[in-house]
């Protein structure tokens, strides 16, 4: 199989291409723009793999994304804007990458007659839910641009399923976190901040919750629904990991030998959703589930930023929240 990853050399792209190139018999080409959040270096151990190739281009050019596309059987589709404290600064990029590029990445497909299309989303496109979870065919109420914009990209992939007949099948996963992941997120940021002796930032009152889930879990669920996912059809995704923001910050300030004067109280963002909950259901049916608890993965997650303060040092100048 010869797979494109688009946004290959962002955080789970990388790792998702790392897991498929190990796992043999199997190419990849990944395509990204390389904007603020993709790192070249994310790659860099497979630049002599014969199995690999990289092409730097942007979704939205139909022309880089044929040619990325050119012989490929299936494609799995990460490349997104992604922050939420971006989205409501400059809602713009959001709508033209996450909705334009992906209605150029499918109708590209359709176009070269893949066989297999993965669309990677977010549970944040349901929105907020203070008790249960939400399933697959619930309603999207997005509450910020950048999950109005996923929300959006959803309903294009699966769109061109229906119109066109592209095997789409559409993956909403809940927070992820682990290494190469950067470091304007909340688990990276809150790291590296106190690896540095610095505050970390509390939205509000501290009580969101999040269910957190260990990225090479969720490329566990991305390969399988890849392999035997039903065209049409959506997976959530989410490990069963449900923290309050404080509770994670706690995890952190634990982990780091830090505390509570390492935290600093901020105004709440703006629109933040409460609680984001999701079934797992349909997922668990295909045969996974998740292979890491939320303490060895945090513990593997610190580890990786206290050991490479190399890889992150250079991208703290990019990160931009609020």
């Amino acid at each position: 199989m010869h797979v494109l990853v688009t946004g290959g050399a962002g955080f789970i792209g990388s790792t998702f291409t790392e897991q498929l190139l190990r796992s043999g018999d199997v190419r990849v080409t990944v395509l990204d723009a390389l904007t603020y959040a993709g790192v070249r270096a994310n790659l860099a151990p497979f630049d002599d793999d014969p199995a690999f190739r990289f092409v730097h281009g942007d979704i939205c050019d139909r022309d880089a994304v044929a040619a990325a596309m050119e012989g490929c059987d299936a494609v799995v589709h990460f490349a997104a804007e992604s922050h939420v404290d971006r989205s409501l600064l400059d809602p713009d990029v959001f709508v033209r990458t996450n909705c334009l590029g992906t209605n150029v990445v499918c109708d590209t497909a359709v176009r070269a007659g893949v066989e297999r299309f993965v669309h990677v989303s977010t549970d944040e496109v349901y929105g907020s839910i203070d008790v249960g979870s939400f399933t697959e065919s619930d309603a999207l109420r997005p509450r910020s641009p950048y999950a109005a914009s996923k929300a959006g990209s959803d309903q294009i992939a699966i769109a061109y399923h229906e119109t066109h007949g592209l095997p789409v099948v559409v993956t909403r996963s809940s927070n992820q976190f682990g290494p190469r992941q950067f470091p304007e997120k909340v688990v990276p940021l809150f790291t590296t901040n106190l690896l540095r002796g610095e505050r970390v930032p509390l939205y509000g009152d501290g009580l969101n919750v999040r269910d957190w889930m260990f990225v090479a879990d969720n490329c566990d669920a991305l390969r399988l629904v890849l392999e035997r996912g039903q065209p049409g059809t959506v997976y959530n995704v989410a490990a069963g990991n449900e923290l309050t923001n404080r509770e994670l910050t706690d995890a952190l300030l634990d982990l780091l030998g830090a505390d509570e004067s390492s935290v600093e109280p901020v105004a709440d963002r703006l629109g933040h959703d409460r609680r984001y909950s999701v079934t797992t259901d349909r997922i668990r049916a295909l045969g996974w589930s998740p292979a890491h608890s939320f303490t060895d993965a945090l513990a593997i997650t610190v580890a990786f930023y206290r050991d490479h303060p190399e890889w992150w040092e250079p991208l703290r100048g990019r990160v931009r929240n609020r």
